[in-house]
């Protein structure tokens, strides 16, 4: 039976999706947890009400996500995932043959059993590479306790509520700081700034006294409505933000010769460096 399923991130403005069927809803220990089919974008998944993902446009997310801060390390062997329990953002780092290991650490388990289930396409067997560790920890935890060293974190995480409020804080963004490997990069998902402009500028308050180089870059994802998604930008060397098209070409030419089966559907080295280029609006909010 057809029926309507809204989300309402923001004040006075929603999203309405016509779910077909909901196939799976629950209340887990940490959030409300909704899984439904639409005609629109595949099947959808929400969690506390918000939009995490779905089937048609989780490419331009995950891509983005992923290829900018590996494409832009010089050497990225060790990474390190906070979030991400549908399991796209392992899917992707996985596609770059020098990844030595890959940990990821998702607050709820119940998450990546129940993408494996419903959302197959979006980890495509990733949760069961020898080179994934994944733990079941808060992430806020997992950084503050860390003794390991990454040379790119990604910070997957949901908006700046619930469990994810403290993935936004100064204090994990200086435990992530201490996480990294000298020259390496963090990145993580930063809401949309035409809606959410107050994430943006606190967050870039907070990373400028870690970082030599605290920036933003940009990407359309659809179901994330309101314009442009920023994600946030940090890391000591401000040279691998400002790298050449031909530069990062010839990284992601390197990759599709040790990986054939390497070939994004959004992402390339014309997008990679495009991305930083933010429109005026997103750079007033950077004071």
């Amino acid at each position: 039976m057809t029926q309507t399923i809204s989300e309402r991130l923001y004040e006075g403005y929603a999203q309405t999706f016509e779910a077909s069927e909901l196939l799976f809803e629950v209340r887990t220990e940490h959030q409300h947890l909704q899984i439904f089919e639409t005609p629109a974008l595949g099947r959808v998944m929400m969690l506390d009400g918000i939009v995490q993902t779905t089937e048609k446009d989780e490419f331009i997310y995950h891509e983005m996500m992923v290829h900018v801060p590996l494409f832009a390390h010089p050497k990225p062997r060790r990474v390190l995932i906070i979030g991400g329990g549908d399991g796209g953002i392992l899917r992707e780092v996985l596609k770059h043959p020098e990844v030595e290991q890959v940990t990821q650490v998702e607050i709820d388990q119940s998450v990546i059993d129940l993408c494996r289930q419903y959302f197959p396409n979006h980890s495509q067997g990733a949760f069961d590479d020898p080179r994934a560790n994944i733990v079941i920890a808060d992430g806020r935890e997992f950084v503050a306790q860390c003794q390991d060293r990454f040379d790119v974190i990604i910070s997957d995480s949901t908006d700046p509520m619930g469990p994810g409020e403290v993935l936004f804080t100064s204090d994990f963004y200086a435990d992530e700081k201490r996480c990294l490997n000298p020259g390496g990069i963090m990145v993580a998902q930063n809401g949309v700034p035409f809606l959410q402009g107050d994430e943006i500028t606190t967050t870039w308050r907070r990373l400028t006294p870690l970082y030599q180089d605290a920036s933003f870059y940009v990407a359309p994802v659809p179901t994330y409505v309101g314009g442009f998604m920023t994600l946030a930008w940090a890391t000591d060397d401000p040279a691998l933000r400002r790298q050449s098209a031909a530069d990062i070409a010839s990284r992601v030419q390197a990759v599709q010769r040790q990986n054939p089966e390497f070939r994004p559907r959004y992402y390339n080295e014309d997008v990679h460096v495009a991305a930083f280029a933010l429109p005026n609006y997103i750079r007033a909010l950077l004071n």
